[in-house]
């Protein structure tokens, strides 16, 4: 299977024109034979990528305190007022659509539901709750190898891999990361995969052949 995704990989990348920005590589699987009218059929699930992601992402932590000096030391977004975000649906939207995930300090999630929870939950962005003490670089590190799959309306899986710089092999160790949550999932496994595909951000996807 790793060399049919590896295969994948690689001719989406030749397929693709050169871009002035560097592409990221998804994996789309369309499922079969999956009822995903019932909820426990869904796939909503964070996977960590062995290879990570291939680019930085951008982490916002709403904290006060210690926990907000600390994440200034990292380099963090920082919210301390979550008010600023109360009468402004426009910018709150932009700070989610700007930050890849969020963290939050455990005793102000009550807030965050309350004033960001309709933006940020239907994007998938609710925020981890920060314990007291909690190791925020080791947190950010592991996200920095983290993607979301959300299974919505459709029996479709699409997912960023990494980036059109990564090695062919790396990607395809990533692709199957993806393909194992699958293959958990449902009892007959990759058996409920109709149809598997490579694509870069603007180029077509290519099929990959599933060895079931």
């Amino acid at each position: 299977m790793n060399e049919a995704l590896a295969r994948g990989v690689k001719e989406a990348k030749e397929n693709s024109k050169p871009r002035n920005f560097t592409q990221s590589i998804e994996i789309i699987a369309n499922l079969k034979e999956v009822d995903i009218k019932k909820p426990e059929n869904k796939i909503r699930q964070e996977v960590n990528l062995p290879y990570g992601r291939g680019k930085p992402i951008r982490v916002a932590v709403i904290a006060e305190r210690e926990l907000a000096y600390n994440a200034k030391e990292l380099g963090l977004d920082v919210i301390e007022d979550l008010e600023e975000f109360a009468g402004d649906k426009r910018e709150a939207k932009r700070f989610a659509k700007d930050h890849d995930f969020f963290l939050a300090q455990a005793d102000l999630m009550p807030q965050v539901g309350k004033l960001l929870g309709p933006i940020l939950a239907p994007r998938g962005k609710m925020p981890k709750p920060l314990p007291p003490n909690a190791p925020l670089e080791a947190m950010v590190k592991n996200l920095e190898k983290t993607v979301k799959i959300e299974m919505k309306k459709a029996p479709v899986i699409q997912v960023l891999i990494g980036t059109e710089k990564m090695p062919d092999d790396e990607l395809a160790e990533n692709a199957m990361a993806i393909l194992n949550v699958v293959e958990r999932k449902y009892e007959r496994g990759l058996a409920h995969v109709r149809s598997l595909y490579m694509k870069t951000t603007m180029g077509t996807p290519v099929k990959v052949e599933v060895r079931r």
